[in-house]
């Protein structure tokens, strides 16, 4: 995968702000009143595609979170993708968080799969199965394997996933974006040692999820 640079405004968002700018600006022209909700949505839509830069920990066989958000999921499960059992670790984006998606671990990307899929609130366990997402099998090179699942949401209508089978990820790498309210789901080795609790805010490329373990 060719490393890109991306601005502080995320390049997915380019022409919604510019149209939403264009229209307010316009509509501010005809009657400033009017033009305000205009402006208040050219914030929101600013704030929404922010993509900070991140201090990534460059620690040995440390899971990154793959997203900003709110830890809402720790359990053992089925880790339907690769056919094991293993540690799910879920992180919920609302419409205020960064929706960028960073690589959890420097790896390989030996599959990828799309789902098409409802879309359900991303905070319910049944989001997991039933919404439109794009899951990567990652591989690193001790041979830990790591499932990284980008999950559609209630708002969210476009999963973007730039990685592709046969990439190599630097960890904190960015590799994907949600927009508008979405999750993403690690499934990790199920011994794993995990370094977050429930409700815990939690940054894409900066803060750590787990230790793996061999």
């Amino acid at each position: 995968m060719a490393k890109r640079a991306y601005p502080i405004i995320a390049k997915e968002g380019w022409s919604f702000l510019i149209a939403s700018i264009v229209i307010s600006a316009f509509v501010f022209n005809l009657c400033a009143l009017w033009s305000i909700p205009l402006w208040v949505i050219s914030l929101f839509i600013l704030q929404f595609f922010r993509d900070p830069k991140r201090s990534t920990p460059s620690k040995k066989n440390m899971v990154v979170s793959a997203a900003d958000g709110k830890v809402i999921v720790i359990e053992k499960c089925k880790d339907d993708y690769l056919n094991r059992r293993a540690i799910k670790v879920s992180v919920f984006m609302n419409v205020f968080n960064v929706h960028s998606n960073k690589s959890p671990i420097k790896s390989i990307v030996i599959n990828k799969w799309y789902f098409p899929g409802k879309f359900l609130n991303a905070a319910l366990s049944k989001a997991s199965l039933e919404n439109e997402r794009c899951a990567l099998h990652l591989k690193t090179k001790e041979g830990f394997d790591i499932t990284c699942v980008q999950i559609a949401g209630l708002i969210a209508r476009r999963i973007l996933c730039y990685a592709n089978k046969g990439d190599a990820l630097e960890v904190g790498e960015r590799y994907g974006f949600i927009r508008f309210g979405s999750r993403v789901d690690l499934y990790l080795p199920i011994n794993s040692k995990i370094k977050v609790t429930l409700g815990d805010k939690v940054f894409n490329g900066e803060t750590i999820i787990a230790e793996l373990k061999k």
